[in-house]
């Protein structure tokens, strides 16, 4: 079964909602590119597998490991058969670009730390190609982020919440992580969506989340 997202509703600065049209914001058409930052455990990796998971029927996945602590679990997880997932490593900043390009022209979607000090020329060459040859490309920046222009969706995550343990002992139960969404997938606006992890393959948006903050964030903005 492939990882979907469920009852998405989300909040941001303008009132029109379309839900056919904010389905789609969690989601890589072929050649689309997205962009994943954040702090460490937030689930990004699951997130950024999920939006690859659909491009798995027709054809092996690739998760390019820089830093060389990668596991499979994150795309079994997600509903990625096995034999549809080729995990890659190599930290070498000098052959990363070429690794991508020929990961590119053969594959269904690639999942791609990208190394510290790469340079912006090679990222620009990479995206072109990836909507060249309509495969769906998610980048992961081992640190800063990516340079403008690049990602049709930019996920910042930042917030993590885990629940389960709250008295100190017992089982994680969920992880609820603050996504901050951009980019030409939510049409120019800046979202902030939530969405809660609870280790089945489905990954879920919280409903009304950050509503009642933007709103005063509105308020406080026109009183200024």
């Amino acid at each position: 079964m492939v990882a979907t997202i469920q009852h998405f509703v989300e909040a941001s600065t303008f009132e029109h909602r379309d839900p056919e049209k904010i389905s789609n914001v969690l989601s890589l058409a072929p050649g689309q590119i997205a962009g994943l930052t954040g702090i460490p455990g937030s689930g990004l990796t699951r997130i950024g597998m999920s939006l690859l998971a659909p491009h798995a029927v027709h054809g092996p996945l690739v998760y390019l490991d820089v830093r060389g602590w990668a596991s499979p679990m994150a795309a079994w997880e997600v509903g990625i058969e096995p034999e549809r997932l080729v995990v890659v490593r190599s930290s070498d900043i000098v052959s990363w670009s070429r690794i991508v390009a020929t990961l590119l022209d053969g594959v269904y979607g690639v999942y791609a730390e990208v190394p510290a000090g790469l340079r912006e020329q090679s990222l620009y060459k990479l995206a072109a190609k990836a909507r060249a040859k309509r495969t769906p490309l998610v980048l992961r920046p081992v640190s800063g982020s990516l340079p403008s222009g690049i990602a049709h969706l930019n996920l910042e995550a930042s917030e993590v919440l885990w629940e389960g343990a709250e008295d100190g002992h017992g089982n994680l139960t969920n992880r609820r992580t603050r996504l901050v969404a951009s980019g030409k997938a939510t049409r120019g606006m800046v979202r902030t969506i939530e969405v809660e992890d609870d280790g089945t393959n489905d990954l879920r948006v919280v409903p009304h989340m950050g509503t009642q903050e933007t709103r005063a964030a509105n308020r406080r903005n026109r009183a200024s």
